[in-house]
């Protein structure tokens, strides 16, 4: 694996900025959030691999080498029970970095009073173990966000 590739267009947020501690304190893994605009949107895979876990607000892909990566489409999603989002794949799919996975739309999770912002998390890894010199800058769906494993 290497490059890690951004879900959602928006704006790279440090995970600790994150009001939801879980994903603050890389608890789930270590990564970065993206404030996305608001509007119609494909989330796309970060990475090419396997999708094992699908739901309509996140989604977990397993690459090659074994490393899963998480992408949590808003804070508290969960709670939508998938009203407002449209999967584009199946579970188990064989996916292709960059490959849309959910049509969602921020600006409709924002109006019913949750978070849009979106986390990724590389899996089982230490706080801290992912740098992105992307942090602060403007993203599209499908840009590198950094490298994976680090240093490489």
């Amino acid at each position: 694996m290497s490059d890690v590739l951004a879900p959602v267009a928006g704006l790279v947020r440090p995970l600790a900025d994150m009001p939801d501690p879980v994903f603050a304190a890389e608890m789930v893994g270590a990564g970065v959030a993206i404030e996305p605009p608001g509007g119609s949107t494909e989330a796309v895979s970060p990475v090419a691999g396997t999708l094992i876990k699908l739901h309509p607000h996140a989604y977990v892909v397993v690459t090659a080498e074994g490393t899963g990566v998480l992408v949590h489409l808003g804070i508290d999603t969960v709670k939508l029970d998938g009203d407002g989002f449209e999967l584009l794949v199946e579970e188990k799919s064989t996916l292709e970095a960059g490959q849309p996975v959910t049509r969602w739309d921020p600006a409709d999770v924002k109006a019913r009073g949750l978070s849009p912002l979106v986390m990724l998390c590389v899996l089982d890894t230490k706080p801290g173990a992912v740098v992105s010199e992307r942090t602060g800058a403007t993203v599209e769906a499908g840009d590198a966000l950094f490298a994976w494993p680090a240093g490489s």
